[in-house]
């Protein structure tokens, strides 16, 4: 089993108050509960308890990664979840490859974004994840094989106030809303139409909040949730909740559609997690519905499935957002994969220039409350809202977004100068005249 490091959030701090509970799976090929790293990553060695029954099962498989054909791998895929061209050979393989190798074939997904079809395969008893991979990998038609990943998170989200009758009477307590003055923000854009991602566990599609804010929601992960959890969801309300319902916060991009893909999920004990095999579903199937920004609020080991996921998300257009790990000299994977925006919490190195505030921020929690959350998981999430303006105003096709700091501000962002330089116009203390847009900024 592979170790992690910390790096994607903190145990919430709530308010008092009282809280409430929505998600069903889009099936495709079964597979087991998946286990990641969201609030708080540790090595596996200090996890206090199982995370799932399933657990010791996902930790001994291994992920066996046979090539499409070219047809097959030229788009970032076709209909979700149905085997691409010749995938009865390539089972035929896997299945003698897991034979001639003591192995048990547990699952089959295709990856067409990364040019695979993904096998789960289980190992013996007494079988190293790592020595069998490398074995497999030296295979003719394999094009690699690797462990099954293993995070692992810490920290349950509390409830939080009721709403009071006021327009998002939480909105005054928003580091964003003052740092990065998001009534004027919106003035400019709101991130109408963006689709955004958030790959992470389930979010409540019941919360008043955000209730009207999902335009598809998928789970990859068995069993499927039933009510919300909590990191999804505080992630999910940062980027996007409702603005001026009378109640709870606004999002950094009020207006932008929500892609809620469960690839994580919580445990008994408040655990949150999930695997390189759930990541890569919900990825690929990210990527199937266009999404213009993903927010992947996690960190841990680097994974070649994930990174050519990455790469082909890139490819493709869209924005991806992760939290730095500051205890890393590179970030942490994914933030350190090249293309991928990494973010800090204001006042920590911000490789790139992307911060965000990330203490004592007000957010959405299931059942209908809110509550107070703190870590670069959530710092991440509000770029990832800044992005969907910025992708609002620039749409596919330009060149990279550029941060603007603050200057003498030990690196924290300047978002009013950072939209305003992408949308070509003054965002805050606007006197009328427009904003020289640099020709790497310029929109093709």
């Amino acid at each position: 089993m592979n170790g992690v490091t910390p790096g994607s959030g903190r145990r919430a701090s709530p308010p008092s108050g009282s809280s409430r509970g929505g998600g069903r799976p889009r099936r495709g090929l079964p597979f087991g509960p998946a286990l990641l790293s969201l609030m708080l990553a540790v090595p596996a060695a200090e996890a206090a308890g199982p995370i799932d029954p399933d657990e010791a099962a996902t930790a001994h498989s291994i992920l066996v990664l046979l090539p499409l054909p070219p047809e097959a791998a030229a788009s970032a895929g076709g209909e979700h979840g149905r085997p691409p061209p010749g995938h009865a050979e390539r089972h035929r393989l896997a299945l003698q490859l897991a034979r001639s190798h003591g192995l048990t074939l547990r699952e089959a997904w295709p990856v067409p974004a990364a040019a695979v079809d993904c096998y789960v395969m289980r190992l013996g008893a007494d079988q190293s994840p790592a020595s069998v991979a490398e074995a497999l990998s030296r295979q003719p038609g394999v094009a690699w094989a690797q462990p099954m990943h293993l995070y692992r998170a810490r920290g349950p989200l509390g409830p939080g106030p009721a709403a009071a009758p006021a327009a998002d009477p939480l909105e005054p307590l928003q580091p964003a809303a003052r740092e990065w003055r998001l009534a004027e923000l919106h003035r400019v854009a709101t991130g109408r139409d963006v689709r955004v991602a958030v790959i992470d566990s389930a979010v409540d599609r019941r919360h008043p909040d955000l209730q009207t804010q999902i335009a598809t929601s998928e789970d990859f992960v068995e069993p499927a949730a039933r009510v919300g959890e909590a990191h999804g969801t505080a992630v999910a309300g940062l980027i996007a909740a409702r603005a001026g319902d009378g109640q709870g916060i606004v999002g950094i991009a009020p207006q932008a559609r929500l892609l809620t893909l469960r690839a994580c999920s919580e445990a008994r004990n408040g655990a949150t997690g999930c695997t390189t095999l759930a990541l890569a579903k919900a990825l690929q199937y990210a990527l199937e519905q266009t999404a213009d920004v993903i927010n992947l609020s996690l960190g841990g080991p680097p994974d070649r499935l994930l990174a050519q996921l990455l790469d082909a998300a890139r490819r493709h257009g869209a924005a991806v957002v992760a939290p730095r790990d500051a205890t890393r000299p590179d970030g942490g994977f994914p933030a350190s994969h090249p293309g991928v925006l990494s973010v800090a919490e204001d006042g920590a190195p911000a490789a790139g220039g992307w911060s965000a505030p990330g203490r004592d921020l007000p957010t959405t929690v299931p059942g209908g409350g809110w509550g107070l959350v703190s870590g670069p998981s959530y710092a991440a999430a509000q770029v990832s809202g800044l992005v969907a303006l910025l992708r609002e105003r620039r749409p596919r096709g330009g060149a990279p977004f550029d941060p603007v700091p603050v200057a003498g501000a030990n690196g924290r962002l300047d978002a009013c100068a950072t939209l305003g330089r992408a949308a070509g116009v003054c965002a805050c203390d606007c006197d009328g005249a427009p904003v020289a847009v640099p020709a790497s900024q310029a929109r093709h």
